[in-house]
């Protein structure tokens, strides 16, 4: 059977996000990201695309690296302001059916029981379409932003994440039965109590002792995202993960990151086959060859290659507006993002080029063309990249995504290689067409006998 490909938007609850400086076209709608009708009619767009979900990321930092500041991260909004994107959620599952929602949350964030909870809430009122992406953080703005000093060393968030997982599973696998729920009037017993267990975990970094808040939900754990790309990023996913995001700028080389994250869940104990690997990518279709292009050169009349680079060098450490065009920029590893640097320095791209690439704002491939084209693209990036899906990126919103869905699904479909219709089910059983909850061989299984005895 031909492979289907997977399919998230990728957007943020800010007005400008991986393309930038498009909100200044007269066609985006990004700037009314703070109202409610413009998430909940993207997610009405969106299934009407039969997408498998919307992937929304989030920073709870700002961009101040380039030229020691946030002068032009404010000017273009790049990632500025930004608001919260777990609230969106409730009200774009009220207006779909089968959509998932995959959210960025920072470990670093809350503690694990309120985050647990939230997470458990979202679940029941979306019928189990949530994800999580887990994510460690990179910004030193957001560590001093929430008074949390610097910003740790890059393994050493990890650390910190392993043991804020493990307290999750406590939670949502371990300290309530299946059983537990009676719901039960004339006995007057909604829920058993001696089926809910508290949770016993002291560790290095946290010591809780308590319940988990909520009942079970459909999927218990949400669907567990993750897009660290390093050695220790690449080891926490195949111990946790099951969708891995990967940026990659031709099918080599998302062939070459997908096998190395699809090398890690066998360590763990798992299957590869357990991890979706997407991609990040854009795309810009046209009924011909020639509306395609038309389009994307009006796209780049209205792009911002600068707020590009601001991006770039918090993602980096890299301040680049300290150098000139053709200066030699003496790329080290970081505490940042460490696949971003060593990507930048094995090609030893200068400034001038940096802009040049950024040209669109962003740092994803990009495919211009009519729907055939545009569908060659995509089925050899899967076959020859050896991925599952994608990422979907907006330049212009909505248009981004309406355009790709009335011109380029059509084609995917017609070739077998997109679903025609949802299947039924929660998030986590539409993309791997097995149970609701994590399978036996994920680490969370450890915990789901009961609260697993103290760290």
């Amino acid at each position: 059977m031909t492979k289907q490909i997977l399919l998230n938007a990728f957007n943020m609850n800010c007005v400008g996000h991986i393309n930038h400086g498009l909100w200044t076209h007269p066609r985006d709608r990004s700037t009314a990201y703070n109202t409610l009708a413009y998430w909940t009619d993207q997610a009405k767009l969106l299934e009407r695309g039969l997408f498998d979900g919307l992937f929304i990321a989030d920073i709870i930092g700002v961009y101040d690296i380039y030229g020691g500041g946030i002068d032009v991260t404010a000017r273009e909004a790049v990632q500025l302001p930004v608001n919260d994107p777990t609230v969106l959620v409730s009200a774009m599952a009220a207006v779909t059916e089968h959509l998932g929602f995959g959210i960025t949350v920072n470990v670093h964030t809350e503690a694990p029981s309120t985050f647990a909870r939230r997470f458990s809430t979202l679940d029941h009122l979306t019928g189990g379409r949530v994800g999580w992406n887990i994510v460690t953080g990179y910004l030193e703005s957001a560590h001093r932003g929430q008074g949390s000093g610097a910003l740790p060393d890059h393994d050493r968030r990890y650390d910190y994440a392993e043991e804020y997982l493990e307290v999750l599973y406590r939670l949502w696998e371990g300290s309530w039965d299946d059983a537990a729920v009676r719901r039960d009037p004339a006995a007057r017993i909604f829920a058993d109590p001696a089926r809910i267990r508290p949770v016993a975990h002291r560790g290095e970094f946290f010591e809780v002792a308590g319940y988990h808040l909520c009942e079970p939900s459909a999927q218990r754990t949400p669907v567990l995202y993750q897009a660290g790309a390093s050695g220790r990023g690449r080891a926490f996913a195949g111990r946790h993960a099951e969708c891995v995001f990967i940026s990659a700028r031709d099918r080599p080389s998302a062939r070459a990151a997908a096998r190395a994250v699809r090398a890690e869940p066998a360590a763990a104990g798992r299957n590869p086959e357990d991890v979706k690997v997407f991609v990040g990518i854009a795309v810009i279709p046209g009924r011909t060859r020639a509306e395609a292009e038309a389009k994307r050169a009006e796209y780049l009349r209205y792009a911002s290659p600068e707020a590009g680079l601001a991006h770039f060098a918090a993602s980096t450490g890299i301040d680049f507006a300290a150098y000139g065009l053709d200066d030699p920029i003496p790329y080290a590893p970081g505490n940042a993002i460490q696949s971003a640097t060593a990507a930048a320095a094995q090609r030893r791209l200068t400034k001038r080029d940096l802009l040049a690439e950024l040209g669109l704002g962003g740092r994803y491939a990009v495919l211009t063309g009519d729907a055939a084209t545009i569908a060659d693209e995509l089925q050899a990036w899967v076959e020859e990249g050896e991925i599952d899906g994608f990422n979907l990126s907006r330049i212009v919103v909505p248009e981004s995504f309406s355009d790709f869905i009335d011109i380029v699904i059509p084609e995917l479909q017609d070739r077998g290689l997109y679903k025609t219709a949802y299947a039924d089910g929660t998030l986590r059983r539409k993309l791997f067409g097995a149970g609701d909850r994590l399978p036996a061989r994920h680490a969370a299984n450890a915990f789901r006998s009961g609260a697993a005895p103290a760290a």
